[in-house]
């Protein structure tokens, strides 16, 4: 389906309801198949979708169990590239056009939306100068204004985002798992646009902010009694809600505002349902949010659009997530512990995946 030939999204829809609550969508995925088809451009007419994020997993998937990058691959090969700067030209080039895809939104929003990311190499999420000087490089050769670029919210990417914040780069930080994580993360945002300020520079450098939510789950099923089973993540993120919402409320961010400083949107990532017993649509349905992002596979996103519900929203003052987070410290989990075990195997998961897609690339080419 070309992008002239749109189908409009109906107002009952599960997707614009939630879009009219306030919660934009996100594609959790990027193929060249979804942009030379049309399925992107439709999907932004008929189910909303107003962003997508990319990582190596993504890409690792889409180029070794497709045909869509051969050709340009051995394009490149035949140009002398290999490795990395081959892998980032082949993303650069679908995030491009993604990113022009998205644009209408972007302008029709004032910056806040329609956003595409790309992440630096997870070689690099424990080293803080490579990363920056990554994240310049790769915004500037991929040449538009709504592409962020992804570092990582681990205590050695904290001096990257601020600094890249400082340096003009909308950033996604990714990686994030315990509230206290993404309070650091906001942190160096406000830091970087703080420091731009003090420069006379413009504030308007725009970031989101990655909490990952189903992946306290699994982890914990075995430990958990059955009403407990699946409901950590959904804590976790209710409990990130409150704590966002707190510092949109804060004297710090409304001195900001009044200079035009837009916020660093809390963003749900890793909503897909990974228990085959649980509802397919459980974390979106739970997250439902105003003035935040959900980024969902495109699994979740068509189950979403075919059956999902969209609640009242999200407690501004965190309902009953503290309660829930205390009864699962009393079954015997720890919640600080696991938080950084988490974003430690999250990022060793993005270097396995990193691995097998440059090997991906090398034996395509």
């Amino acid at each position: 389906m070309s992008a002239s030939t749109l189908t409009a999204p109906s107002s009952s829809s599960p997707t614009t309801r939630l879009h009219q609550l306030g919660q934009s969508i996100w594609l959790d995925n990027i193929t060249r198949g979804i942009l030379d088809d049309g399925t992107l451009a439709d999907w932004i007419g008929s189910l909303s979708v107003t962003g997508l994020t990319s990582n190596p997993s993504i890409y690792n998937n889409a180029i070794s169990k497709n045909d869509f990058y051969n050709a340009a691959i051995a394009e490149k090969v035949g140009r002398g590239l290999a490795g990395e700067g081959l892998f980032f030209e082949l993303a650069i080039e679908d995030l491009q056009r993604a990113a022009d895809l998205f644009w209408p939104v972007h302008e029709a929003t004032g910056g806040l939306d329609g956003w595409v990311s790309l992440e630096v190499s997870p070689l690099l999420a424990y080293d803080t100068a490579a990363t920056i000087e990554s994240a310049r490089q790769l915004h500037s050769q991929a040449g538009r204004d709504n592409l962020f670029i992804k570092i990582p919210g681990t205590p050695e990417g904290l001096p990257a985002i601020e600094a890249a914040i400082f340096a003009g780069v909308p950033v996604n930080v990714t990686l994030l798992f315990t509230v206290e994580q993404y309070l650091a993360a906001a942190d160096a945002y406000l830091r970087g646009i703080e420091r731009r300020l003090d420069a006379g520079l413009s504030p308007r450098v725009c970031s989101v902010a990655s909490l990952f939510i189903s992946r306290w789950d699994t982890p914990t099923a075995e430990l958990l009694p059955k009403h407990l089973k699946n409901t950590l993540g959904i804590a976790i993120g209710t409990k990130a809600y409150a704590a966002y919402r707190s510092l949109l409320a804060s004297d710090r961010f409304a001195r900001l505002a009044n200079f035009g400083v837009l916020p660093q949107r809390l963003l749900f990532a890793s909503t897909g349902t990974k228990d085959p017993e649980a509802s397919d649509v459980l974390y979106v349905e739970s997250l439902a949010a105003p003035h935040t992002i959900n980024t969902m596979p495109e699994k979740t996103l068509r189950a979403f659009a075919d059956h999902g519900r969209t609640p009242m929203g999200l407690s501004a003052g965190g309902g009953n997530a503290e309660r829930m987070l205390h009864e699962i410290t009393v079954a015997g989990v720890d919640i600080p512990g696991l938080g950084q075990q988490l974003q430690r195997e999250g990022a060793e998961a993005f270097v396995t995946s990193w691995h097998d897609l440059l090997a991906a690339i090398t034996a395509k080419a």
